[in-house]
């Protein structure tokens, strides 16, 4: 047999209140008596009574509900910031609903048409891209949309991210400093700013050193990827160092080049990534890489989003953190280089 659901009318009855008294102790922000809550949560207690989180929004105009949505979680940089970005939405009186998407416009705005219909109060979008319609619509809805570490040009729209144009020149002046004149770029996928922006302030760091990008592949941010990018970059003429446009490619092509093609780093080839994630530290990897200040950048977003949900006319706010370059074993280290 399938239980009945228990109302707030039942809850009312045994607590001996009135109905509006259960909703105002199941709303946050409204206010009851201290008897009348401990009467109403005990009532609802000995019932298996649950408040209806959708039906109160839809009364309320406020859920409660935070979307994220999140194209790939197989970079270990995600679900690292994905558990930091729930735990400060819930430490701040937030639900978290978390929506998976491909990487493509298109199907992000499938994805964000059905978090519209939870009547979220608001939406972070993680590594994907959106249309301009779907933004201009979140916008018409009253529904505030952050950016996470990717950026659009529509000015309306908020965004943290790292400083990746910084980031790359932190690489490309490492590689440099170390001696390295036939230097590789493997890229991640094409349609992220963040890759758009890392390769960006790298070449334009080799070229104020009058030096040519010797060699680029891409990898679109995938280990597979990676490793046949790293398979046809060192096929013939090989770089002697290699900037990887994240942690999650550079880990597999250091795999590569290791147990494919035979060769030792940092003695054969440099490998520096970008992310910093905890894999990086890992004794087997040690990976010199730019760190992403995940903690800064989480902080920030869930600011800017609710500072939106509290006030409407909030301007968008577009917020890049510096990341240090975090030396250690995959690359040859510079003469005198200090940290």
């Amino acid at each position: 047999m399938v239980a009945q659901k228990v109302t707030s009318a039942e809850v009312a009855r045994l607590a001996g209140v009135s109905q509006s008294a259960v909703s105002r102790v199941f709303t946050p922000g409204a206010s009851a008596s201290a008897k009348t809550i401990e009467k109403v949560r005990k009532a609802a207690k000995e019932l298996g009574y649950r408040p209806n989180v959708l039906a109160r929004a839809m009364v309320s105009g406020k859920s409660g509900i935070i979307g994220l949505v999140v194209a790939y979680l197989n970079n270990q940089f995600y679900p690292e910031a994905l558990e930091k970005l729930t735990n400060t939405l819930q430490e701040r009186g937030y639900h978290v609903l978390i929506f998976m998407a491909a990487r493509s416009a298109g199907n992000v705005d499938k994805v964000v048409e059905e978090i519209l219909d939870f009547q979220v109060d608001g939406i972070i979008a993680a590594s994907v891209a959106l249309s301009s319609d779907l933004s201009n619509r979140c916008r018409a809805a009253g529904i505030p949309m952050v950016l996470f570490n990717r950026a659009q040009d529509d000015p309306d729209m908020s965004a943290v991210t790292s400083d990746n144009i910084a980031g790359g020149r932190k690489a490309a002046e490492f590689l440099l400093a170390g001696g390295h004149r036939k230097i590789g770029y493997i890229a991640g996928w094409e349609g992220a700013s963040t890759q758009r922006d890392r390769e960006a302030g790298f070449v334009a760091a080799l070229h104020q050193a009058g030096v040519t990008l010797h060699s680029r592949e891409v990898g679109n941010f995938g280990a597979e990827d990676a490793r046949g990018a790293t398979r046809r970059m060192f096929a013939s003429d090989p770089p002697d160092a290699v900037f990887v446009a994240n942690d999650h490619m550079a880990i597999a092509v250091m795999d590569s080049l290791r147990f494919e093609l035979g060769l030792n780093i940092p003695e054969d080839v440099s490998v520096v990534g970008y992310d910093d994630v905890a894999v990086a530290t890992w004794p087997a990897y040690d990976l010199t890489t730019v760190r992403q200040p995940a903690n800064r950048m989480v902080a920030k977003t869930v600011d800017i989003l609710l500072r939106k949900i509290e006030d409407s006319d909030a301007e968008p706010r577009r917020v890049e953190f510096d990341g240090p370059l975090i030396v250690r074993g995959s690359a040859r280290i510079p003469e005198g280089w200090k940290t």
